[in-house]
């Protein structure tokens, strides 16, 4: 079992994690492995954030091996995650487009025939897709903040007084998240494309 990120800092806090497994430093559009070297190949909400996304899924079928599966796992749209959509609306009213497409960019592929187009693009015969329906869950409204902002690429583009006013206006606009403990709570889906290599 091998386990592959482009960003070094992911493959830091992996190895602390799991160092019983393998992990390497490497782009999905360019796998550094050879052709039919693994029985299965998973993407967890990365196929979003690739630079060739095609490609990559051609190389993640590359390294399969005959009868070897694929299964990658993308967000659904905005409007099936209604707490990500209220959050872009406030980041795109409090610092306009740029920082609200950067919450945007997880939910780009959550359109199932699109999605289904890409692999079909890709060379993948009869992908299929299942939608995963769960509950997202953070301690707080400041707590749901500080992991999407601060532990976001918005990150670069929010400074310490900017996202103290986020935390204030999101204790406003999203209200309708909190339960009575004051946890926070939404519902949340995502898609699992499947493949077998023939």
């Amino acid at each position: 079992m091998v386990g592959l990120d482009v960003n070094d800092g992911m493959l830091g806090v992996a190895r602390r994690r799991a160092p019983q497994l393998e992990w390497r430093p490497g782009r999905a559009e360019a796998l550094p492995f050879e052709d039919r070297s693994f029985d299965a190949v998973v993407s967890q909400f990365g196929l979003m954030f690739f630079e060739d996304r095609a490609a990559a899924l051609a190389e993640e079928m590359r390294v399969l091996k005959t009868n070897g599966r694929l299964a990658v796992a993308v967000w659904d749209s905005l409007d099936h995650c209604p707490g990500y959509a209220a959050v872009v609306a406030l980041l795109q009213r409090l610092f306009g487009r740029r920082a609200a497409d950067a919450l945007r960019a997880p939910f780009v592929l959550g359109d199932q025939a699109a999605l289904l187009g890409l692999f079909r693009t890709s060379g993948i015969a009869d992908p299929k897709v299942a939608t995963v329906r769960g509950t997202a869950r953070f301690p707080s409204i400041q707590a749901w903040m500080y992991t999407d902002v601060r532990g976001w690429t918005l990150d670069e583009m929010i400074d310490d007084r900017q996202f103290a006013s986020l935390v204030a206006e999101a204790e406003k606009e999203l209200r309708a998240f909190v339960r009575p403990d004051g946890s926070v709570a939404f519902d949340m889906s995502g898609h699992i494309v499947t493949a077998t290599k023939r």
